[in-house]
């Protein structure tokens, strides 16, 4: 990529986002559109805006973004939102502190440099002004190299301090969220995997009750036993689909006493024609029977290993989740209970080694789609070069070689091809987590953003780095294979200018979208002209915006951070693009954390360890990149660059040690704090039974019912 190309796509992605940041102005000022701007508040019961549209500031959501607190985001989105903002803000306090010290020193130290000629471009084309600006126009073995291995040290002293600082804080919010007086159901339970076999002449029911009864004789309250609910709820579904339609068709019932007709047959479109009110009301009616048959049927007959117990201590349930029940490690399995909307309940049955072997499984699944999506993504890296585009797609050498055609391709053709790329990803590394046996959303979503960050810098930083190299150096490299690790080491600069513009496209266009949010803009206005008929259908139509996404968000930025900080002394430029990616990241998402997104669960900072281990991974692979390219230049003390990435382990065991075991369970003092009132312990129980359980009439305890018939049938 030459300079021009350069240029044209930073400016370009700066003209899309100004562009978008416009629309967004005006888009959000319509009334008609803040189901789409402000679901958070609306949902919450606040006025979308709180001084109206006339009068309101087309920049004013920058003033309030600014202006709020850590104690707004927690009241709007949750404790886990809040961390990931601590995580941005750590992220930008990395770059900002280095750059301090990095941009005026090395900059002036690499560009005063005329001892060698620019033979170790950092950029693949005739970028020269970037070059004159690394560490490649730094000759091989020259005292200048000091000063880029003091600015090794210098961020990663800086990184250590901010991480340090970051968990103590976030250490400090979970620890206050738990102390909370509110009544949280998930406090009062614990989840109970690996129940052994009944014994003769008992029900599951007796057998759980009597062995935590026995243990926890005072503060022992009810129990739910997990049941295959796969038949239960497809019958469930089924029946909530009718009742739509039925409150469809009463809605389309025209003035004139017309009423709606449908056929029974295929789609609709097939077999006899009915009357649409009169069918539906009766298929409720025979689902709703079928329904409580069915459910009676599950909770005597399809009971598994696996309960939910319930205590009317906060503090006993606290410590039941940490305790050693049984002294066999796969029988009597208690861990915390999630959030009543997050357990996956397919997963609790697994037993102990199905677990296991499960989560090895998943493990050597995402090795091989690691390796082997390196191959495409190398492929595609090399091949989206305009030269190995016209080497191997010579039909198109007219097209490309015409002036602004070029210009534009060099400037976006790879980029576009990585982020296609991995937009395919996500949603197979959930699944994957998910198959592990994993019992909560928030776990399978930490799982899944683990995956995906290790996918990320494997195959898109390493890939994108040595792909294209290799593609050209294949022969080279066969008839001697020892050239590989100086391969390495040379070709981490010559991917300069890809990752430069690689962050400035996700920050300006990523972040413009972001604001924008034309895709969900769209998606409601079709919806609801063409799709919805109720309000209640319009209002599922735009209720569930989604959270943040850590599962893929919290990857992407940790990629952008693993990439400032492995070019953060190589190519110091790269620091101020870094810097905006993370500060115009907080900005914006602090507005979309406020008014847009709404959690789907809330783990009170469980993401927090994973986060900084992440970075941890991230400033190990920085290292050990800054000792293979001083080992490159020839500087005869690489050596001392070996006790940064010791440093950094010893730096992870000391904070694994001190503030870990927290993130894990709950501290007994947090537990015991008191609360504002008495917990109902009966709408703690029920909060807990799932949709397709629960029962339409009051007064109907289907779970005591069943165990006692269950027991009498046992019995006889």
């Amino acid at each position: 990529m030459d300079f021009s190309s350069f240029l044209t796509s930073l400016g370009t992605s700066f003209v899309i986002f100004v562009i978008l940041m416009l629309v967004f102005t005006w888009l959000s000022r319509k009334p008609g559109n803040a189901v789409v701007y402000y679901p958070n508040r609306m949902l919450k019961g606040l006025d979308p805006v709180e001084n109206g549209y006339a009068t309101r500031n087309p920049f004013a959501w920058i003033r309030e973004a600014f202006s709020s607190t850590e104690a707004d985001i927690i009241r709007m989105s949750g404790v886990d939102t809040a961390v990931y903002f601590v995580f941005l803000t750590t992220a930008l306090g990395i770059l900002v502190i280095s750059g301090l010290i990095l941009l005026p020193v090395l900059l002036p130290v690499a560009s005063s440099d005329h001892s060698v000629r620019l033979d170790n471009t950092t950029s693949e084309g005739t970028f020269n002004d970037l070059d004159k600006l690394s560490m490649g126009h730094v000759g091989k073995n020259s005292p200048r190299l000091w000063a880029f291995m003091i600015a090794t040290y210098w961020v990663s002293f800086a990184a250590y301090y901010l991480l340090w600082k970051a968990y103590k804080h976030v250490a400090g919010l979970r620890e206050e969220a738990l102390m909370s007086s509110e009544v949280r159901p998930e406090q009062f339970a614990v989840l109970v995997r690996d129940i052994p076999a009944v014994l003769q002449g008992q029900s599951r029911k007796e057998q759980v009750d009597s062995y935590f009864t026995a243990i926890y004789p005072d503060t022992f309250y009810r129990s739910i036993l997990v049941t295959d609910n796969s038949k239960v709820n497809k019958i469930y579904e089924e029946l909530i689909g009718y009742k739509k339609k039925l409150e469809r068709a009463e809605t389309t019932k025209k003035p004139n006493g017309e009423r709606p007709t449908n056929r029974t047959g295929f789609l609709g479109i097939l077999g006899k024609k009915v009357d649409s009110i009169d069918f539906y009301s009766e298929k409720i009616e025979e689902l709703t029977s079928k329904l409580e048959a069915e459910q009676k049927v599950t909770l005597k007959e399809r009971q598994q290993c696996a309960a939910i117990i319930f205590f009317n201590s906060r503090v006993t349930a606290t410590s039941a989740a940490q305790n050693l029940h049984s002294p066999m490690v796969d029988t009597w399995t208690v861990m915390g209970a999630p959030e009543p909307r997050q357990v996956l309940w397919t997963n609790l049955h697994k037993n102990f080694y199905e677990r296991i072997v499960r989560q090895y499984v998943v493990y050597v699944i995402v090795f091989f789609t690691i390796f082997f999506y390196m191959i495409p993504i190398g492929f595609v890296s090399a091949l989206t070069t305009l030269k190995n585009l016209v080497k191997f797609l010579p039909f198109l050498k007219p097209i490309v070689e015409q002036t602004a055609i070029k210009t534009v391709l060099e400037a976006y053709l790879p980029q576009l091809a990585l982020i296609a790329f991995l937009a395919l990803l996500p949603k197979f590394l959930l699944f994957l987590s998910k198959a592990e046996g994993i019992p909560s959303q928030s776990h399978a979503t930490r799982a899944a953003s683990g995956k995906y960050f290790y996918f990320s810098v494997l195959n898109v930083f390493i890939g994108v780095t040595v792909g294209s190299t290799l593609f050209d150096t294949l022969k080279s490299i066969e008839k001697d294979p020892n050239k590989l690790v100086p391969l390495l080491a040379d070709s981490l600069p010559g991917s300069a200018t890809f990752f430069l513009t690689y962050v400035a496209l996700k920050f300006f266009v990523g972040y413009g979208l972001e604001l924008s949010r034309l895709v969900p803009l769209v998606i409601f206005h079709l919806k609801r002209k063409y799709l919805c008929k109720t309000e209640a259908e319009i209002k599922e139509a735009w209720s569930s915006p989604g959270d943040l996404g850590y599962a893929t968000r919290f990857p992407g930025d940790m990629l952008i951070l693993t990439i400032c900080l492995c070019y953060s002394v190589i190519a110091p430029i790269i620091i101020p693009f870094g810097a905006v990616y993370f500060g115009l990241g907080w900005l914006l998402l602090r507005n979309q954390a406020l008014k847009v997104y709404v959690p789907s669960f809330e783990s009170y900072g469980q993401m927090w360890p994973h986060m900084h281990t992440r970075v941890l991974a991230a400033l190990v692979l920085y290292q050990l990149t800054m000792f293979g390219y001083f080992g490159a230049k020839l500087f005869h003390y690489t050596p001392f660059v070996l006790p940064l990435p010791i440093l950094s382990f010893v730096f992870a065991f000391v904070c694994k040690k001190k503030f870990y075991q927290f993130f894990q369970c709950t501290a007994l003092e947090a537990a015991a704090h008191e609360l504002k009132e008495v917990p109902n312990m009966e709408i703690v129980f029920a909060s807990f039974i799932p949709p397709c359980l629960a029962s339409q009439k009051a007064g109907d305890d289907r779970y005591e019912d069943a165990a006692l018939s269950h027991a009498s049938r046992t019995n006889v």
